[in-house]
């Protein structure tokens, strides 16, 4: 399998994974953000050391790659942070559209620090899955207020910035099992003094969802950390979208959700879309060739 297919399969798994997280958030009822951030990443830490420990991914020691270390760790966090913040004062499908903004932001960070420039048919493909999710998650922008709006965005702006710092990193042969324990172990020490003087009791049920979002948290992280070592996000963000699709579906099952007539229209274009670029990639429509072969590292 190529380095571009696993980038593909990887992202799909870790949208999955979001999704299921996203699930067992909202199963957890009415805590704070941070809270519910904390949990997310130790549990996510607790999966990190057991595979570092396991493979010995230890750091490298690479000059350099600690700075980056750092800014995928500060602004994962923040990412996680403002989106739970919007999830809690936003309609939720206004705080889901926001935070799919980030493989937009990934794109336009690594034209800027990787010199990834895509092409016309990627960057249309990018824009009309945007216009797909757009049909399915309908924000009401009435509805909005200012601030939690401009959070959500900052969110996904930051989230997109982490992601275009794994890149670098796997770039550079920091491994993932590595890059995700670092994050986890970081955002879990930024946020215990807020859970400390702000920590709400919680029952059995609600502590057991947010272990299982964690759970599904660290699965998804994995995933997409390896899935932007393995490709550009220029070739695999599109992809991402399908975390609406999972959504849906989970909503369906678990909480009688039925999507309307825009919502279907959206996941066609979606797919089509993820079709689309598959066929490019794979050099089906006589363009594959021209993409990038440089081999990557694998994580």
């Amino acid at each position: 399998m190529k380095q571009r297919q696993k980038g593909i399969l990887c992202i799909l798994i870790a949208a999955f994974c979001f999704a299921l997280m996203n699930t067992f958030v909202r199963l957890s009822g009415d805590l704070p953000a941070v809270q519910k951030s904390f949990f997310r990443n130790l549990v996510a830490a607790g999966f990190a050391g057991f595979i570092l420990i396991k493979n010995k991914a230890w750091y490298s020691g690479r000059k350099g790659n600690m700075k980056y270390l750092l800014c995928r760790a500060v602004f994962g966090t923040a990412g996680i942070l403002c989106n739970f913040y919007a999830v809690d004062h936003l309609v939720l499908a206004d705080a889901s559209m926001l935070n799919k903004m980030s493989p937009f932001f990934a794109i336009i960070f690594s034209l800027f620090l990787l010199k990834e420039k895509p092409n016309k048919l990627q960057t249309g493909a990018v824009i009309l899955a945007f216009a797909g999710s757009l049909l399915i998650v309908k924000p009401t922008g009435t509805g909005m207020s200012f601030l939690p709006a401009l959070i959500g965005l900052a969110g996904g702006m930051a989230a997109g910035l982490a992601y275009t710092m794994v890149r670098v990193l796997g770039g550079r042969g920091e491994k993932g099992p590595f890059i995700v324990f670092f994050f986890s172990c970081f955002s879990c020490l930024v946020t215990l003094p807020y859970l400390i003087f702000d920590y709400h009791p919680m029952s059995h049920m609600q502590l057991l969802y947010l272990l299982l979002a964690g759970a599904a948290a660290a699965g998804g992280q994995f995933s997409i950390t390896a899935a932007y070592c393995f490709a550009p996000a220029k070739e695999i963000s599109v992809y991402d979208y399908s975390q609406v699709i999972f959504s849906a579906v989970l909503g369906f099952f678990l909480f009688s959700q039925m999507p309307d007539v825009l919502s279907i229209l959206g996941y066609v274009i979606i797919c089509a879309m993820a079709v689309l670029m598959y066929l490019y990639n794979m050099g089906k429509l006589g363009h594959g060739n021209v993409l990038g072969r440089s081999r990557r590292k694998e994580v």
